[in-house]
């Protein structure tokens, strides 16, 4: 009688600690769901803006492809190690795990420390946000997204910390599953930053 009541209580302590996780997660659809509004309001605004350079530089002026080029397959490659962390949670490998975080967290500081540069580079150009409104755009959607790869940096650095002292488990797998869902995210706004502002920038 008392092991069924001992069984009982488990399993209800396991069952709310299942929903309070999925709870979390909802929250964080919820998050992306406010941030693909976000973005698409930026991305709206430039597209209004990009015409409007004040006689300033023009994005064919401005725009390095083979640095923006390095920038997606960073970011792309990114993306894909990200997914084989996420494999190596399911087979329970906690080293493999952490390695591959570690391998996207280099993949996403290169490809930050690119877009500064790039940024720099503009900027001594004489192309700064007060130039122009196109550049007003520009800087503010390119850079939201890098705030956003910034950010995701350090929130995976401080899980592969959490994955060291405690392996893996509901609650640090639910972290990963999420880490690995806002990464392919950023990736996938990544792709439309650089088709709609450098590809066609540039055509």
């Amino acid at each position: 009688m008392a092991h069924s009541a001992a069984s009982h209580a488990h399993d209800h302590h396991e069952h709310e600690h299942h929903d309070h996780e999925s709870l979390k997660t909802f929250g964080f659809w919820l998050f992306l769901i406010t941030d693909c509004i976000l973005f698409g309001t930026l991305f709206a605004t430039y597209i209004v803006l990009r015409g409007n350079t004040s006689g300033g530089p023009t994005p064919e002026e401005l725009f390095q492809m083979p640095g923006i080029i390095a920038e997606t397959f960073i970011l792309l490659t990114s993306s894909f190690t990200s997914g084989l962390a996420v494999l190596a949670m399911h087979k329970g490998n906690v080293k493999q795990l952490i390695a591959w975080l570690g391998v996207t967290v280099l993949l996403g500081a290169s490809f930050v420390t690119l877009e500064i540069m790039e940024f720099v580079h503009m900027v001594h150009e004489g192309a700064t946000m007060q130039t122009s409104a196109f550049l007003s755009a520009f800087y503010t959607l390119v850079g939201t997204h890098g705030l956003h790869v910034s950010l995701g940096l350090f929130w995976m650095i401080g899980l592969m910390l959490q994955l060291k002292k405690r392996g893996i488990t509901p609650v640090t797998k639910r972290k990963v599953d999420v880490i690995s869902l806002y990464w392919h995210f950023l990736d996938v706004v990544w792709i439309f930053v650089f088709t709609v502002v450098y590809l066609m920038g540039v055509m």
